[in-house]
């Protein structure tokens, strides 16, 4: 049976883990591993509460241990991005359908981000360098040349998808957390109350001010989240096709 024994040298605390036969072996720190906390942090608390000291403090040990697997917090971000990449999944590009491939790849992308509540937040200010990341722009890059688009429409195409799908799931994210405030404080926010107040609002605006928020009240207000994302790929897809046409 393992016992500790705790030494204090000045202002210093000391742990000594006195192991038994029966004491599991400490597991080695790594790369993995810092990642694997960081997303289940990220998961449980959301990307800003993820840091290199809280991370140490969930694998036992001190931020100095971190640093020489993980440089900064921007290469973690870059790790996080690879792990969660390799989840994204690339289709070989089909001449005949390239563009519902493409975009299936999208919404593929926000459901893998919704299964890691907090990555696409770490996307935001990063060029994504690493194998995953690039994996998967080589793949949208291709469904786009198998669809005959232009290689500079394409490559701008490649950043405004990364973009719009990374800020849904960002507002997902922020709404999330929300609801969570919002029921630890005994008051559950659910999406159907909201959208409900959201149709009052427009609904009792001044007829002469806002005539057509206040008569497309329900417009304004029909579709869930799935509904306006499938809409949003649909338009950029279909935009970037009619773009191709018109330099053709």
């Amino acid at each position: 049976m393992a016992t500790e024994k705790v030494f204090h040298l000045g202002p210093v605390r000391v742990r000594v883990n006195a192991a038994g036969d029966d004491a599991a072996p400490r597991q080695r720190l790594s790369r993995e591993r810092i990642v694997d906390v960081a997303l289940a942090q990220m998961k449980e608390r959301g990307y800003e509460a993820v840091s290199m000291r809280s991370i140490a403090k969930d694998l036992g040990t001190g931020p100095a241990s971190l640093y020489a697997h993980v440089a900064n917090k921007d290469e973690l971000d870059q790790l996080l991005i690879d792990r969660v990449a390799g989840d994204f999944p690339i289709p070989e590009p089909d001449p005949e359908r390239w563009d519902e491939q493409l975009k299936q790849s999208l919404l593929d992308m926000l459901t893998v981000y919704r299964a890691h509540p907090g990555v696409a937040r770490a996307t935001l200010g990063m060029i994504p360098t690493s194998p995953g990341a690039m994996r998967n722009a080589e793949g949208v890059m291709a469904l786009c040349r198998a669809g005959g688009i232009p290689d500079q429409l394409a490559a701008w195409a490649c950043d405004m998808f990364a973009l719009y799908m990374g800020a849904v799931a960002i507002e997902e994210d922020v709404w999330r957390a929300r609801a969570a405030a919002a029921g630890e404080g005994g008051e559950p926010l659910r999406e159907e109350d909201m959208v409900a107040a959201v149709h009052d609002v427009f609904a009792s605006l001044p007829a002469d001010e806002f005539p057509l928020l206040r008569s497309l009240a329900s417009v304004m207000t029909t579709g869930d989240a799935d509904d306006r994302v499938g809409f949003a790929v649909d338009i950029m897809v279909e935009g970037l096709k009619a773009l191709a046409r018109r330099e053709a």
